[in-house]
Formats: C-alpha cells, structure tokens, sequence
C-alpha cells in the first residue's frame, strides 16, 4: 500500500532516500543534476517534501516552494522512481500537491516526456511555460571578437566589489522573469562558493561613466554520463543587460564575450535555457549557431479556486 506523508525538513536517512530516487531517476531521464554525495540540488532545498513510500522503499518523491516564484506561485518538482512507474503514483503524488496548493499551484516537466503531458491533462493542468534548452557545437560555430558601443569597457568580475551593481542590473533586466527577477546579493555570494565558480568567466560591461549596464555569467558543467555525450559542457548561464542599454548590441557582444571563453577552455558544446515565446532571443541565439536540444514544461492549476459542483 503506498503510503504519503508531508515533511518540512529531510533528516539525513531521508536525505539518503530522496538521493537514490533522484538518481536512479538519472540513470533513465538524464535529470535532476544530482550528485552522489554532498547537499541536493537547489530546487530541492527549504520548502516542503512529500515522500511516497511502501514500506521503506521511497517510491515517489514531490518538492514544493513553499516561497513561490517571483509572482507568488508555487512550483513543485515531481518524480516517480523509474522502475514503479504508469502505476497510478504520479497521479497519486499530482493530487496532493492540488490539494496543498488549490490555486496557483505550477508543476515542471523536464524533457516534456509524453507520460507528464497525459498525466498533467488527466489533472487538468495546462501547459503554461516552456523553457528550451539550445546546444551550440563549438567546432561549428563562428563566434568573432565581440564589439561593444563606443564608451563601454568590458572585464571580468571583482568579488566582494561587484556583487550589488550585478544584482541591481539583474532585477531590472529581468523584472517580468518569475525566478532570475528575484535572484539576491546573498544567492550571488551563495554562489561564489561553489565549486563550478568562476570570475573569469564572468564578465561584466561598464559605461563611460563607469557604471554597470550588463554582464554574462558563464558555467561550467562537469561529464554527466546521461547527457550530452557524457562531456563537460559549458553554460551561457546569464547574459543581463540593463534596459537603458538595450537595443545597444550589448547583449550580442557579452555573449560572444563568454562563448570565446568557453572555447577557449576546450569545451566542445555550449548550451543555454531560454524561454520558448521569447521570440527573439530565440533567433539571435540561432545566429550564434544555437539549436533546441531539450524542452522543459511547466504544468499550471487553476489561478481561482474550483466551484462546487451542483
């Protein structure tokens, strides 16, 4: 019998648990990026977790923000083990997070698999977001000295200096975003410590008068055997530019400026997530030699609640 139950934090045995279901979910879909040892993924950290199980064995595992994204949605991540699946613990696992959240509840699918569409229209979420993974070959790609506006320097990341210019730039470049619109100085210093962070690859555009109009942070992944042909691969992560800077080509010259960098480490593939409806972006990311490689969906519930039925 499949048991469910809601807790607020992961003692460290549950930890254990969540990890092998997160990677014996690996092992089949190439997701979620998790490693063997060491703290979870992000998008599983804080909020609330709820674990499906029989007996011991975690079979299901559901994640929800409790913080919600930038416009106070929550957003949940859903994985059922790969060996218990089409056995109704999806659904299971789906109907609890609509009764959490009965309003305004989001649900990602990673790699838009046909079983999360059926699963997601059984429950009647619609698909209300897709952010598309593009993959450039970096042997294939002609990426020239970028050439900013007249008067705008470009360098590299200071930190301990720079950490609130960025993070200023950042929430006007991307106030209608639902997650970077709230990105902080504290989750920018959060970063710095990570193992992947780099401040040469991160690099930053000044004007004459010596401010801040935009950056592109860049990323290294490490070999992950189940994508990507099992090699590093590097990340176009954030490329931000102040609105009052835009039209200027500064977007395209800090992007060139950090794909010259990835090459120049010997990477052989750049990818970077980009919102699907984002039209434009799309096909100046496509002259730069990018193409769709992966989608990801995001599932939404109903924004009102439901009225009883007469």
């Amino acid at each position: 019998m499949l048991n469910t139950a809601w807790v607020d934090d992961l003692d460290d045995a549950r930890t254990e648990r969540v990890r092998a279901l997160l990677l014996a979910a690996r092992e089949t879909d190439g997701r979620p990026e998790v490693e063997t040892t060491g703290p979870l993924p992000p998008e599983f950290s804080g909020g609330s977790h709820l674990l499906a199980r029989e007996g011991d064995e975690l079979l299901g595992y559901a994640h929800l923000d409790e913080r919600g994204d930038a416009f106070g949605r929550k957003v949940a991540e859903l994985i059922v083990h790969p060996g218990r699946r089409n056995r109704g613990y999806g659904r299971t696992l789906l109907d609890a997070l609509a009764e959490r959240v009965p309003t305004g509840l989001r649900v990602w699918a990673h790699g838009d698999h046909p079983a999360a569409a059926r699963l997601a229209a059984r429950a009647g979420l619609e698909r209300a977001r897709e952010l598309l993974v593009m993959r450039a070959l970096v042997g294939d790609a002609d990426w020239p000295e970028p050439a900013p506006a007249g008067g705008v320097r470009m360098r590299t990341f200071v930190p301990g200096q720079d950490e609130q210019a960025v993070i200023d730039v950042n929430a006007r470049a991307f106030d209608w975003h639902p997650e970077q619109s709230a990105f902080s100085v504290a989750q920018l210093r959060e970063a710095e410590s990570e193992s992947w962070f780099d401040p040469d690859g991160f690099f930053l555009a000044e004007n004459a008068e010596g401010e801040l109009v935009g950056f592109h942070w860049t990323k290294v992944h490490p070999p992950d055997p189940h994508r990507f042909g099992g090699e590093p691969v590097g990340e176009v992560y954030v490329v931000g530019v102040d609105p009052r800077a835009q039209g200027s080509g500064l977007g395209k010259a800090l992007t060139l400026a950090g794909l010259r960098h990835l090459r120049a480490l010997g990477l052989r593939q750049v990818i970077l997530y980009v919102e699907g409806d984002n039209a434009a972006a799309v096909a100046v990311y496509r002259k730069l030699g990018f193409e769709p490689y992966e989608v990801d969906v995001q599932y939404a519930g109903p924004d009102q609640p439901k009225r009883p039925e007469m």
